[in-house]
């Protein structure tokens, strides 16, 4: 019961990644502008996991830490600019592109990340690696409509700022798994994000705080980006990843694509033909197969 449990919170939190490209599109149509969606996103997010960090520090029965930490609070403050980077990079991406395409570029960086551990940390992809590789490779053929339409009908622009979102992602991954692993989840993820919205606020001044341009718009899209990208899906996986382990977990987190797609099938009334949806199943059964193989030791 408790895997179930864990499987069924993983699974949710994934989905709340999946719904982003959506109501980024929506805020978009609202008038909204990047740095306005990707502020208000991250500015909301720190503020709510802090707070929720706070309370859970001062009701806790048992403390929620250990005193002594390891890491330094600055390394993952700056590793949080991850987070920042890889919003910015996939709303705009999100900007240019059909949000169903958007988030097929993102789930790139299940090569681009086998890519640069084996530059940077020398890890050797494994041959199971290499032929997912080849898979995604060719599903996203499929799923971005490049067969069907050809280049004429793709934003160059929107494609790059989707392969830049999938190498923000990875580097983003990695780097998470390596730096505060001493810390509590959820303060973890407050001060990576406190990380991200210092990039987020120079890149993108929030002038719209104080010039009275702020309103119901803000709070309403800043409250569902903030909820479901950054505070309900740590909330989640805290939970639920000790409960499924990585394997199961990583199964379960590939939700996230056929989330975003019905979303932008059913609520945007984007176009998604047939063989599209053929390479996001692709894309979907290798991200499966790859973490169902790591589960049994190949």
């Amino acid at each position: 019961m408790e895997k179930l449990k864990g499987a069924l919170a993983v699974f949710l939190g994934a989905s709340s990644f999946g719904i982003l490209s959506t109501f980024v599109k929506k805020a978009y149509g609202e008038g909204l502008t990047l740095g306005e969606v990707t502020g208000i996103q991250v500015l909301f997010g720190m503020l709510l996991l802090w707070i929720i960090f706070i309370l859970m520090k001062l009701f806790s029965a048992r403390p929620l830490q250990p005193l002594s930490k390891k890491s330094s609070w600055i390394k993952i403050l700056v590793s949080g600019t991850s987070t920042g980077l890889v919003s910015i990079l996939y709303y705009k991406c999100v900007q240019l592109v059909p949000a169903s395409l958007a988030i097929v570029l993102l789930m790139q960086y299940i090569w681009i990340g086998v890519l640069i551990e084996f530059v940077f940390f020398k890890t050797r992809p494994s041959k199971n690696n290499l032929i997912g590789i080849g898979i995604v490779l060719a599903a996203t053929l499929l799923a971005t409509g490049l067969i069907e339409k050809g280049l004429s009908d793709l934003q160059p622009t929107g494609i790059l700022f989707g392969l830049l979102a999938a190498t923000a992602y990875s580097v983003f991954m990695i780097v998470n798994g390596r730096v505060g692993n001493d810390y509590h989840p959820i303060q973890k993820s407050a001060i990576m994000v406190t990380g991200s919205c210092i990039l987020v606020f120079t890149l993108f001044p929030p002038t719209y705080l104080f010039n009275g341009q702020f309103d119901h718009n803000f709070l309403h899209f800043g409250l569902i980006l903030s909820l479901f990208g950054t505070v309900i899906p740590p909330l989640l996986f805290a939970y639920g990843l000790p409960k499924t382990g990585f394997s199961l977990g990583g199964i379960l987190s590939s939700a996230e694509l056929p989330v975003a797609t019905c979303m932008s099938y059913f609520i945007l009334h984007e176009s998604v033909s047939p063989v599209q949806w053929l390479g996001v199943f692709f894309i979907l059964g290798t991200v499966i197969w790859l973490n169902a193989a790591k589960s049994k030791g190949q």
